[in-house]
């Protein structure tokens, strides 16, 4: 508890909304000048259209020209996000929950499913024991939920020529739980002075060595070629949320080949890509990148009570300015980002010949509201400290001075658009249609209404009671050990067992 505040303490929570009650829920703005002006009232640059433009009128029905992934132009400006359900095999195989996922993805009627979800390049590498694994043994399953997905599609939108479907590839590092959904096995980039003591790392001995990265390159070169056999047309590397390749391009106190320089904390995205391309394999590339990062945050101690965590507040980063221990932030302010590195960064995606960058930020783990804007906190995390469409304008705005710089052979993904809810089509349509971004990527909102956005282009009007209110269940249950879903508005999942656990969690009466 802090007893006397530091400055950078007592300026944070002057600047950030400190009771959550206070915040104007998306529902009760009933029209588009009721939300442009609560954008007003909050000081942030969020513009959007007065109106849902339909068929070929939305800036979001049409394909994107000028680029191509494995021979094929990308049908529309959205994207499904990589999602998983904890729900797979503890072998890393598919099973009914996931095949129903994908399934949807298909129906979404989005021309481009971003990855999937996390696939993790080896078993130890998986952030719980039933994420799914992309080794030679699972390889028919991976073939069976592509062939799903693209069934789904056909079915409903009558063409799959212009559908791009990726396969994400990641190892967790400092988030692994490969055996059990409550027992952390990290292994890290380097030793951090806030984030070790939360994620159980007491020994130099969880760092990777240089040459344990060498046999990790070969694995994702290996899951590179499985994707490509299995029939995706590009894989994304993950960079971002903090999981191991991200981590890593914020390397700054690393010693040796990987650590330090731009250059060598690049060093495994650019020996991936090499080794893909050494062994002939010709599927497409993307990267999923956290554009910046900021200090871990927690419950602020003052306003939490038992059962109910206070707005978050930064962990205390005195003690270790400058701030060498994130990308994409300022390193004299880590409440602040800096760009820099995440121009050059593209540039060199550029170079190596990825096609695609899909734009997050932050991390769920330690600064979930910086990542993912919401009204509702998961079980281990903190009322959020500011509105969360400043959230959602910070995200949106940094997109669009990426694409400014970017080069033009890149196409951008943009993300933390859920929590928009209603006005997601209107503000949408004004990024695509003023080219602040290329695609718009949707994440866990698609799982309460997978057509969101083609009802929308359809119809000019979205279903209120589909629409994604950002409880964080499908967050929250995961966390304490359950399958990933939208409980409050699927009803296959508030069928299911793990929903009456999951709302005893809720009351802190278990977990």
């Amino acid at each position: 508890m802090f007893l006397t505040p530091s400055p950078w303490l007592v300026t944070f929570r002057i600047g950030f909304m400190p009771d959550p009650t206070r915040l104007v829920r998306i529902p009760t703005l009933k029209t588009v000048a009721d939300f442009r002006n609560h954008i007003a009232s909050l000081g942030i640059e969020l513009p959007c259209e007065d109106a849902i433009a339909t068929g070929s009128s939305s800036p979001l029905a049409q394909p994107i020209e000028q680029l191509t992934i494995n021979g094929k132009k990308i049908g529309n400006r959205y994207a499904i996000q990589p999602m998983e359900g904890w729900d797979g095999t503890t072998t890393g195989g598919i099973t009914d929950d996931v095949l129903r996922r994908w399934y949807r993805f298909g129906e979404s009627g989005a021309k481009l499913i971003y990855g999937g979800e996390a696939m993790a390049v080896r078993p130890d590498g998986r952030a719980n024991p039933n994420q799914l694994i992309i080794n030679s043994e699972n390889k028919a399953s991976l073939v069976k939920l592509r062939e799903t997905l693209v069934a789904a599609h056909q079915e409903r939108y009558q063409r799959t020529d212009d559908l791009v479907i990726g396969f994400q590839l990641t190892h967790s590092g400092r988030f692994c739980k490969p055996n059990d959904k409550f027992r952390m096995e990290p292994r890290v980039a380097y030793r951090h002075p806030i984030l070790d003591r939360k994620f159980q790392v007491a020994s130099d001995d969880q760092v990777w060595t240089d040459s344990e990265i060498e046999g990790l390159v070969e694995k994702y070169v290996e899951a590179a070629q499985i994707a490509w056999d299995a029939g995706a047309d590009f894989v994304d590397i993950k960079h971002c949320h903090g999981y191991l390749l991200h981590e890593f391009l914020s390397a700054f106190t690393r010693p040796g080949k990987y650590g330090g320089s731009f250059e060598n904390r690049t060093r495994i995205l650019r020996e991936i890509v090499s080794g893909i391309r050494a062994g002939g394999n010709n599927i497409e590339l993307g990267v999923r990148l956290s554009a910046f990062d900021f200090v871990p945050f927690k419950p602020d101690p003052v306003l939490s009570r038992p059962g109910k965590p206070g707005p978050g507040i930064p962990e205390d980063f005195s003690h270790c300015l400058p701030y060498r221990h994130a990308f994409g932030a300022d390193q004299h302010n880590p409440l602040a980002y800096d760009l820099t590195e995440t121009f050059q960064f593209l540039e060199l995606c550029a170079q190596l010949g990825v096609k695609i960058v899909n734009l997050s930020a932050g991390s769920p783990y330690y600064n979930p509201h910086i990542q993912r804007p919401a009204a509702y906190p998961p079980s281990d995390g903190y009322q959020p400290p500011e509105d969360p469409l400043v959230g959602v304008a910070r995200q949106i705005n940094v997109v669009r001075q990426i694409k400014e710089r970017a080069p033009k052979n890149l196409a951008l993904v943009g993300t933390a658009y859920s929590y928009l809810q209603e006005y997601l089509p209107h503000v949408a349509q004004y990024v695509v249609r003023n080219g602040w971004t290329d695609i718009i990527g949707i994440g866990r909102m698609v799982l309460s209404y997978p057509a969101i956005i083609a009802e929308a282009a359809e119809k000019g009007a979205l279903n209120p009671k589909s629409i994604c209110r950002t409880f964080s269940d499908c967050t929250t249950g995961p966390r304490n050990g359950l399958i990933s879903g939208c409980y409050p508005l699927d009803k296959y999942y508030s069928a299911k067992p793990e929903f009456q656990k999951l709302k005893e969690v809720k009351k802190g009466t278990v977990g």
